[in-house]
């Protein structure tokens, strides 16, 4: 009991921190599609995003509203989606069981039965978890079945850079993806993003604003190596301060801008074939992820979104 006490307390407080929502009794809130989204659903949502985002406490309650609004829309979509394609969304239990306590490794879950306290201690139903883990690892699914033949890595260029250098970077990365709307005029969407960043720093402005999958975790990409970016990246990283952030990148999907919070260098003493294929799973995950924000924006214009 002891190992969750102080994770637990966190909960206490989003408890308190949001209690005008968790006042409220049980409604529906909206309807995407068939599927509906209720107050206790919103409620869920924000004790789950403070578990998974140290920066979530930091959001005003109508910030943490938005943010956990648009993750259950974003969610759902992607159900109807998996609904529409497969006939059962389900993954084998083993497989899920070791992808939930590496997912949550990090609040001191070594087991399924730790994760199932924790979260029925949280007052979080187990099973809603497990639904959402599973819906994501069948979203990356679908999106490898549609995109893997679209998928283009040079292994011989991936070989020669390896082979040419002793040592290569790593930089410490957040993002934040965005898109505008027709409505929308790109000047005024970069102006407001700028002044989030600046006022409540770039983790927050990911929170709200970004479209990536990473927007939860306040856009943290983690280290990522110099040889895996792209040519078009990698040509804007090396231009960008430890602290500073790039202009919007036009990339597939949207904007993308990119936060460096530090630059370390490593030593390639690996075994060369091994460190190419985890380059190319890194590059593949990289340009799946694009194809995957592609394909919810084309997704979402087909799914009717109401308040109610």
């Amino acid at each position: 009991m002891n190992k969750f006490k102080i994770i637990f307390f966190g909960a206490l407080y989003s408890l308190i921190f949001f209690s005008n929502i968790s006042a409220i009794e049980n409604k529906i809130l909206f309807k995407v599609n068939n599927e509906i989204i209720t107050s206790m659903d919103v409620l869920t949502e924000l004790k789950y995003l403070e578990i998974i985002n140290k920066d979530f406490k930091k959001a005003s309650k109508k910030q943490g509203f938005e943010i956990a609004k648009r993750s259950l829309i974003r969610e759902k979509i992607k159900e109807i989606e998996l609904k529409r394609i497969f006939k059962e969304i389900k993954v084998e239990d083993k497989f899920l069981n070791d992808l939930l306590i590496d997912y949550f490794k990090s609040i001191n879950i070594r087991t399924i039965s730790d994760f199932e306290k924790y979260f029925i201690l949280l007052d979080i139903n187990p099973n809603l978890i497990k639904k959402k883990i599973t819906l994501e690892v069948m979203w990356n699914q679908l999106i490898f079945n549609k995109f893997k033949q679209s998928v283009k890595i040079d292994r011989e260029l991936i070989k020669k850079e390896l082979s040419s250098n002793s040592k290569q970077k790593e930089f410490l990365l957040s993002e934040i993806l965005f898109n505008i709307n027709e409505n929308e005029k790109l000047d005024k969407k970069i102006d407001l993003l700028e002044k989030e960043i600046k006022n409540k720093g770039f983790s927050q402005a990911a929170l709200t604003y970004s479209i990536s999958n990473t927007a939860n975790k306040g856009g943290q990409l983690g280290w990522v190596k110099e040889t895996i970016m792209s040519s078009k990246i990698k040509k804007i990283i090396k231009k960008i301060k430890i602290g500073n952030y790039s202009k919007p990148i036009v990339v597939p999907g949207g904007f993308l801008i990119l936060s460096i919070e530090d630059i370390r260098e490593v030593e390639n003493d690996f075994d060369l074939n091994t460190e190419i294929n985890k380059i190319i799973k890194e590059k593949t995950n990289d340009q799946l992820n694009q194809f995957s924000n592609i394909y919810f924006k084309k997704i979402k214009k087909d799914v009717a979104i109401n308040e109610l």
